[in-house]
């Protein structure tokens, strides 16, 4: 409980740090950067897009003024249109990006006449997704400069404003509807729990307390989306709850594993410290996810450093996977040992081997939501972009669905049939793997 509240504290603190004062307009700074090309930031448009930028404090390190000054600017370029281009440079029918009549030019340096700022509002009609991009194409020449970039659409006949990518804005209807549902599976799992107290125990409290928490994270992300889609600006009065419980969300979903796992329910007296050594090494690696997370919405689109912070997303949560499930396998293994000489472990062996489909199954969720979602966020259509995240939910809800029917509070159980023998399995497999530790050092 102590590792865990001290690394709520931190990723709280840093939550706040990184939370403040961040909004959906982008601000980048540029400082003697000689790149030919500059992604800066990339959004899906309507029939009915703004771009509005604002560029200060430009400076070029060279101040001749017979410099070509039309070769450097800002342009909007889909990835179709982004590919003929290149095809065009490789051909040399053009010499600089901003010669191709294939992107949207936004507006070159030539109409800077030496001044330090610039302001534009630039209006989209051809929905797609496009990249905002600063092209360079003066050789030995660096540009330093400041960059604020705002995107949004036009709503309605009111011409509201909505600053979420044409893909994300049916995000703030799909949590909020997707919280309903899972606030309906917790009052059914309560109903069951009142009808079935004699046969509940602290796990299916646990089941509940996952359930609860998920509902209200899609409440804070709902909230949270809604009001960037009204404001452009992100509320830390619905962010920081939402970084927090989905904290707590992670480190209470690898918690229910690990105890469903490993028999906890079945042998609580002898286990709970076994699985407090596996919460030790998964709570630091989800605090490590989660201000990973943190990091990689607040880095623009094309950061090198939002791939790194995505990648030590994956790596840290397939480690803490790998740990979960490699102590179940140790856990079995030396049960197995143990059957050989013993029946009483057999017969828990063999309810422990029934969990294979459910292991199956939590192998399957974690594919569907790491690998199915991403592939499918790639192939759906522009009407759909949203399906990805419909998909990632229906998943949830199927596995929690799945864990509570599989885990039912019902007298004949076998899962949660606990009784003096199996007890005493539980002390002697303790003493084999005492015994492997002390033989290990």
């Amino acid at each position: 409980m102590a590792i865990m509240l001290r690394s709520l504290l931190l990723f709280l603190l840093i939550s706040l740090i990184v939370s403040f004062g961040f909004a959906e307009t982008r601000f980048t700074e540029i400082r003697s950067d000689s790149r030919p090309i500059i992604p800066l930031d990339e959004f899906r448009f309507t029939d009915s897009g703004v771009l509005v930028l604002s560029v200060s404090q430009v400076t070029l390190s060279n101040k001749n003024p017979d410099l070509d000054l039309a070769k450097v600017g800002f342009f909007l370029s889909t990835r179709d249109a982004w590919i003929h281009v290149l095809q065009q440079l490789a051909d040399d029918d053009i010499s600089c990006v901003l010669e191709s009549g294939l992107v949207k030019l936004i507006y070159d340096f030539k109409s800077l006449k030496w001044e330090s700022n610039m302001y534009t509002d630039f209006r989209i009609n051809n929905a797609d997704r496009y990249t905002l991009v600063f092209a360079n194409c003066l050789n030995q020449v660096s540009v330093s400069m400041t960059v604020r970039s705002t995107m949004l659409n036009l709503e309605g006949k009111n011409n509201s404003p909505d600053y979420l990518s044409a893909d994300e804005t049916m995000l703030p209807s799909v949590y909020f509807l997707s919280s309903l549902v899972y606030f309906t599976l917790a009052g059914i799992w309560i109903h069951i729990i009142c009808r079935r107290r004699f046969t509940v125990s602290r796990i299916h409290f646990f089941m509940l307390a996952m359930v609860i928490l998920k509902a209200l994270n899609l409440i804070s992300q709902a909230e949270n989306k809604s009001h960037i889609k009204r404001t452009g600006i992100v509320d830390d009065c619905w962010n920081i709850p939402f970084q927090i419980i989905s904290f707590l969300k992670g480190i209470m979903f690898f918690t229910l594993l690990v105890s469903i796992g490993t028999g906890w329910s079945l042998l609580k007296p002898y286990l709970q410290h076994k699985v407090n050594r596996v919460l030790m090494i998964v709570i630091p690696l989800q605090v490590v996810a989660n201000i990973a997370q943190v990091f990689s919405d607040k880095a623009p689109p094309f950061s090198p450093y939002k791939v790194t912070w995505n990648t030590t997303i994956l790596f840290v949560d397939i480690v803490s996977y790998c740990t979960v499930f490699l102590h179940i396998v140790r856990w079995i293994k030396n049960l197995r040992e143990v059957a050989q000489t013993d029946e009483k472990a057999a017969t828990y062996l063999m309810k422990l081997t029934q969990l294979r489909q459910y292991y199956i199954v939590v192998i399957c969720y974690v594919y569907l939501t790491y690998v199915a979602v991403v592939a499918l966020s790639t192939i759906t259509s522009f009407e759909y972009p949203w399906t990805d995240a419909v998909l990632g939910e229906l998943a949830t809800v199927a596995f929690y669905v799945f864990t509570a029917y599989k885990f039912m509070p019902e007298v004949n159980n076998s899962y949660f049939a606990i009784d003096d023998e199996e007890n005493d399995v539980g002390a002697d497999l303790l003493k084999v793997e005492d015994n492997e530790e002390t033989n290990g050092e």
